[in-house]
């Protein structure tokens, strides 16, 4: 019995510390990832760039992201997940680094672009890699865990970038986000990797079907489409929220950051932990559950985001705290639907599946997120200045421009709570249809053998 018990633990010891690992892998992920965001308003008066352009270094790199995360989801279904996440850091982090030598916004856009190709590997290799050690009841939470590393990671990037670059200059805090890669590739590489499909309580066959068949799957078509609407969200709150409360309330480079570092901390940890929690919950009373109260939550984000982003100079902290119960209720996606995804199809189809996921997401949601908000406001801007009798537009008309184009937020908010809501109707039909397959196809071939 103490040989049991002691087994039992040294187990949950290594649970915990491998989802710790992977947690602090994403953290940084999302760290560098919202490096540049943090450091909009420096980086736009060096190099004289338009917000279509500030835009435009967040798109390209979810461009790349999107397209290589393809082919890297299917490595993660084969290979060593954990070899492949460590030589993943290194990339990302190194190309991180390397904006710091930037000396045009070609070289700048040419660093973000590496940054994608290296993080492209991380969700499909460590979401894999959370589903094999832990059983389907318990992923909402270790998911919401997981992706608790979106909020966090963007937060410590805005607290500290912000103040880092105001101390320091952009160029040192860029150097400084890449430092905790020499920490964290070690420690990855000690993790032991677990078996795929070694946490499902019915196991069944590994799927041996095409990528193709992945696509077969209705409830994951309507998922697709909800991770578009909200990483257009997302990402456009990413590449201006600093550069909102600049110009919007008057924020220096490093309050800015620190605001917006509060949105992220506390909206994101609360939106990951009521979905772990309601998760969890609902899915053992219906399989429908956790899609229906991601509904919900985007249904009721669009009217906060509307009174967060209207407020005028003067009103700093309703702004913020409207802006932070909006971006708690829209992460709390992650931990319901990404548990979903993994509802869904079969073990070893994980990775790839994520892999579709963020390539369809990002190329037609999350990719224009940045670039077209940045577009409107350019065209917001240029409508004030004209409407005003100015020839030229000043930073006034900029706040002006950038405020007006946020309003895209919550029309979208709108949006993905319907696509979540149409998703759910199918989504029990799909999961019985993955349950029973594998189930029917071995009973066949056993029958097949015995004749």
């Amino acid at each position: 019995m103490v040989v049991f018990a002691v087994a039992q633990r040294n187990n949950r010891n290594s649970l915990a510390l491998s989802a710790f690992v992977l947690f602090a892998v994403n953290v940084l992920n999302f760290y560098d990832r919202h490096v540049p965001g943090a450091l909009t308003e420096p980086i736009r008066k060096e190099f004289h760039l338009t917000d279509t352009q500030i835009g435009l270094l967040g798109s390209a790199f979810i461009w790349i992201y999107a397209l290589v995360g393809l082919p890297l989801g299917r490595i993660a279904d084969s290979a060593s997940r954990k070899k492949l996440l460590a030589i993943a850091i290194v990339i990302w982090s190194s190309l991180t680094a390397s904006a710091a030598f930037a000396a045009s916004f070609g070289v700048l856009l040419f660093s973000r672009i590496g940054v994608g190709i290296g993080e492209a590997a991380c969700a499909p290799a460590a979401t894999s890699w959370l589903g094999d050690l832990f059983p389907p009841d318990k992923r909402s939470r270790v998911l919401a865990l997981f992706m608790f590393g979106v909020p966090v990671g963007g937060a410590l990037s805005f607290f500290f970038s912000g103040p880092l670059a105001q101390a320091y200059g952009w160029r040192a805090a860029m150097v400084l986000a890449a430092a905790p890669a020499l920490l964290l590739v070690p420690a990855l590489l000690l993790l032991p990797e677990p078996q795929r499909g070694a946490s499902e309580i019915h196991p069944s066959p590994l799927s041996s079907g095409s990528m193709w068949t992945i696509l077969r799957i209705p409830t994951l078509w309507w998922i697709i489409a909800s991770g578009a609407l909200l990483n257009f969200n997302l990402y456009a709150i990413a590449a201006f929220l600093p550069a909102f409360l600049s110009r919007v309330h008057g924020l220096s480079l490093a309050s800015s950051g620190v605001a917006s570092g509060i949105v992220y901390i506390t909206g994101g940890l609360a939106g990951g932990l009521t979905a772990g929690y309601l998760g969890d919950a609902i899915v053992r009373r219906r399989k429908d559950g956790r899609l229906r109260i991601a509904a919900m939550t985007s249904l009721a984000a669009a009217p906060l985001a509307c009174l967060g982003v209207l407020q005028p100079r003067g009103a700093l902290v309703l702004a913020v705290a409207s802006l932070t119960l909006t971006y708690s209720l829209l992460t709390s996606y992650y931990g319901l639907v990404y548990s979903a995804i993994q509802d869904l199809v079969a073990p070893n189809q994980r990775g790839a599946t994520m892999a579709i996921y963020f390539m369809a997401m990002y190329m037609c949601g999350a990719s224009f997120g940045p670039l077209l908000t940045g577009r409107l406001s350019d065209f917001l801007a240029h409508r004030a200045a004209v409407l005003a009798g100015s020839a030229t537009v000043a930073e006034t008309f900029r706040a002006v421009g950038l405020q007006q184009a946020m309003l895209i937020i919550p029309v979208l908010s709108v949006a993905l709570a319907f696509v979540l809501y149409f998703g759910s109707r199918s989504m029990l039909t799909d999961v019985i249809h993955r349950e029973v397959m594998p189930a029917t196809s071995h009973s066949l071939a056993s029958s097949s053998a015995s004749n």
